[in-house]
């Protein structure tokens, strides 16, 4: 293992204008450094197995988390446990870049949902 960035990793995207570059690939743990442009949002989900934390950079990040929304600044972070349905969002004017950090890995642990999972 070396030094891992940006300009290192392997870069995809999501939703057609989204960045996201795996900093850590592993089944136990992921790391992802992702960028939003303005007006953006992901589709509202939660995981099975999966905890996230988001992580803020710069710009601002909306989390909406089991129907509550928050407003993270940089520097600003927040937990979604496995099961809670959330969704980012960038409605902001500048592009947001953050750090998502999940245990374990969220490969093939996404589920699409409009409403709370059962507990």
């Amino acid at each position: 293992m070396g030094i891992i960035n940006t300009s290192r990793a392997a870069r995809y995207t999501w939703q057609g204008v989204c960045d996201g570059w795996p900093l850590v690939a592993r089944p136990g743990l992921s790391v992802k450094q992702e960028r939003m442009p303005p007006g953006t949002c992901e589709e509202r989900h939660f995981h099975v197995e999966a905890t996230q934390f988001f992580y803020v950079l710069s710009g601002e990040l909306n989390i909406e988390r089991d129907g509550e929304t928050f407003c993270l600044a940089p520097q600003d972070g927040l937990e979604v446990s496995a099961r809670i349905p959330h969704q980012a969002c960038n409605r902001g004017a500048q592009d947001v870049a953050f750090l998502v950090i999940s245990t374990p890995s969220t490969e093939g642990d996404r589920v699409l949902t409009d409403a709370a999972p059962e507990r």
